[in-house]
């Protein structure tokens, strides 16, 4: 199993390089006599990890040159969110709110999609798409939360630090072992979340052909809210998906260059979480 975010489209780390996510099958030599094939552990099937098993050890990152390291993925991320933070940034300061600015927000938004998708469909990663989708995501947040701080002030700082309270509660679960991100969790979690898109594309449906009114769902009030949260959450479960993604990469010894998917992916995610908190600390700030 692939680990996934909003777009539910990202692939994991390339299979051709020994590592194609953690829902890999032991083989069957493996099978008998070993502890960690028995679970069904997916180190078993992996080459980096198939010495370590035999000695029944857990696996360790081989110190192989060129292979991805923790370094290798803080840096590749904190470059693709500085430069969400730099379109944002410059789109705030230099784009007025107007429906021009609107538009352009909105166009931002299907570019970035599209370099997203590509990128998808990529079977290695390219940094120039990835770096592309940041600058473009960027603007478009920086649109969208100059026009919810100018309706509801302050609320783009609230839905950053919401956004870092989500993601640093989530590695802490996650670290401390309360969360086991296995095959069945990532099965039920992406059931879950492949429900809720179709549910609110249906609501986006309803409410264009004016059916629903106010949003429908997504509207501003205490079923928006609620929705809001189940967002969030979902966000979270996705992010657990990026943290075991790229703790399997660094054991599995993945190829250097696929920091970048794990930069890609928890800058998917990140924005979803960011886009969610924002609506929320506009319902609870209309509601006062």
């Amino acid at each position: 199993m692939r680990s996934s975010n909003p777009v539910f489209s990202r692939r994991g780390f390339s299979r051709d390089n020994g590592y194609a996510g953690f829902n890999t099958a032991p083989q069957a030599g493996y099978a008998q006599g070993n502890p960690y094939a028995q679970s069904g552990n997916p180190y078993a099937n992996n080459p980096y990890a198939q010495q370590d098993l035999q000695q029944g050890a857990p696996p360790q990152a081989p110190a192989t040159t060129g292979r991805m390291t923790m370094d290798d993925v803080v840096t590749r991320s904190a470059m693709t969110l500085g430069t969400v933070a730099v379109g944002a940034v410059l789109a705030w300061a230099l784009l007025p709110i107007s429906s021009t600015s609107f538009g352009l927000a909105f166009g931002s938004a299907i570019v970035a999609m599209v370099l997203a998708l590509i990128q998808s469909f990529k079977r290695t990663p390219v940094p120039a798409l990835i770096l592309g989708y940041a600058a473009f995501e960027g603007v478009f947040l920086g649109v969208i939360s100059e026009m919810y701080n100018s309706q509801w002030s302050g609320a783009p700082f609230q839905a950053v630090l919401g956004t870092m309270a989500v993601t640093a509660a989530t590695l802490l679960v996650y670290k401390a072992g309360w969360i086991r991100v296995t095959a069945r969790y990532a099965r039920i979690g992406m059931s879950i979340a492949i429900a809720f898109v179709l549910v609110m594309a249906v609501n986006l449906l309803l409410v264009a052909f004016g059916v629903a009114d106010n949003g429908g769902l997504r509207s501003f009030g205490p079923l928006g809210a609620i929705v809001g949260i189940i967002a969030i959450l979902l966000g979270a479960f996705f992010l657990t998906l990026d943290f075991k993604q790229i703790e399997d990469g660094i054991a599995y010894g993945a190829p250097r260059n696929e920091a970048w998917l794990a930069a890609f992916g928890l800058t998917l995610t990140l924005v979803w979480i960011y886009v969610e908190m924002l609506r929320l600390v506009a319902i609870f700030s209309s509601n006062d």
